[in-house]
């Protein structure tokens, strides 16, 4: 099908948005590296703009930008005399192509590179940054936010895990059934901060990412399909319920909503009842872990009629229990809300200040809003006005930020 020059344009940039990232991970299965890979997919966009409004565009769009990356690779180590050997290797390696990439493996290639992204000779950090740089194509600046990390610290890392995939040849594949328990919790804790970009985005004018957070849910999938375990469960769960809320999380005009006034008839009932079974599942295990803990406290707010419904008391109590189990600051800022509408906002905010005392959440926005919101409804309008204006300097989100100047302005 012929098609003008600005049409394949347009189809380039939606193709590049929905499978530039599939179509790296095969390129780094077939290329070995990723430097080489990433140039190559650079390599496959451009000539699909130069050659489809002449050619007209493939059946199989993705397939065609492999084929295309792939030879464009190999074109490219030919010419460098220093690859000569490694581009006929290459090649030898890389036979197939006149029939095109094998589907089933276009599938499986995403799991083989966040595997090999979460591969325990890399350092943690350097593990879910490279994964979120891969795998899903954040930027280092995306990756930075989320990790409060600056660009560059974030860029090191990458170039460094990098440079030991290459230097210590680690396989580009899913680890066999006996080495997957103990390669699973890597993976898991990257596919979560996947949909956690996804759900609420570091930066921007668009409260959630709908293409990460639903790739991370496949991801999930995937590896519930490869290992049924409870944590697996958990995390599969935890994640459906939060997407659930998706449509009422925003106005029609993309302002952020609170789960409190949220149109609790706009929830996906299908997503519930899927991550229900699952968390239900997950605790009749007996082997109960901080994932499968993370989506009972969620399936309570999904059974929920409204806020004033919600059973504060035991969502509270989970959270203790999530806070021993995986102890962290932002564990304890969540257990802090509930206990504050389970006992009242002084209960709370007395639990939030010893938090933001001990330094971990100085620089959260998220907790000085959620002082904020506790000091207002105290009548502390003046605590609340501080605290409002430091999450505003905190705030990286566009609707985020606009919530924020909303309930400032709202004070009196």
């Amino acid at each position: 099908m012929a098609a003008g020059e600005t049409d394949v344009r347009e189809l380039a940039g939606d193709l590049y948005r929905r499978e530039s990232r599939r179509v790296l991970a095969t390129l780094i299965r077939l290329l070995g590296d990723f430097d080489l890979a990433e140039e190559a997919l650079q390599d496959a966009f451009a000539a699909a703009v130069e050659q489809w409004p002449r050619d007209g565009v493939p059946a199989n769009p993705r397939a065609w930008l492999v084929s295309a990356g792939r030879f464009k690779a190999i074109d490219n180590l030919r010419r460098r005399a220093r690859f000569e050997a490694a581009a006929a290797a290459l090649a030898r390696q890389v036979p197939e192509a006149a029939g095109g990439p094998d589907e089933d493996l276009l599938e499986d290639d995403r799991l083989r590179l966040i595997f090999t992204c979460c591969h325990p000779a890399l350092r943690p950090d350097a593990r879910a940054a490279l994964t979120l740089r891969e795998v899903c194509g954040l930027t280092t600046e995306e990756i930075a936010r989320a990790f409060l990390a600056s660009p560059a610290a974030v860029a090191q890392r990458i170039v460094r895990a990098k440079a030991k995939i290459r230097e210590a040849k680690i396989p580009y594949r899913v680890p066999s059934r006996e080495e997957l328990p103990e390669r699973l919790d890597a993976v898991l804790q990257v596919t979560y901060l996947v949909f956690n970009e996804g759900y609420s985005a570091s930066t921007g004018e668009d409260l959630t990412r709908p293409d990460l957070s639903s790739e991370a849910i496949r991801l999930a999938q995937l590896l519930l399909d490869l290992l049924p375990e409870p944590e697996v469960m958990g995390l599969l769960a935890l994640m459906l319920l939060h997407e659930s809320r998706r449509a009422a999380r925003t106005s029609p005009d993309g302002e952020l909503v609170l789960l409190a006034d949220q149109d609790r008839t706009l929830w996906d009932r299908t997503q519930i009842a899927e991550g229900t079974a699952l968390v239900e599942r997950a605790l009749c295990s007996r082997r109960i872990g901080p994932y499968a803990l993370q989506a009972a406290i969620v399936a309570l707010h999904a059974e929920a009629s409204s806020a004033d419904a919600t059973d504060w008391a035991q969502i509270a109590g989970l959270y203790g229990v999530l806070a021993r189990a995986d102890p962290s600051p932002v564990v304890e800022l969540n257990r802090a809300v509930a206990v504050a509408m389970h006992k009242g906002p002084e209960a709370g905010l007395a639990l939030i200040d010893a938090l933001l005392a001990g330094g971990a959440l100085a620089d959260y926005h998220l907790a000085h809003a959620a002082r904020a919101d506790l000091c207002r409804r105290m009548g502390r309008t003046a605590d609340a006005r501080a605290a409002y204006e430091r999450a505003l300097e905190l705030a990286r989100q566009q609707p985020e930020r606009r919530f924020l100047e909303r309930r400032l302005k709202e004070l009196v």
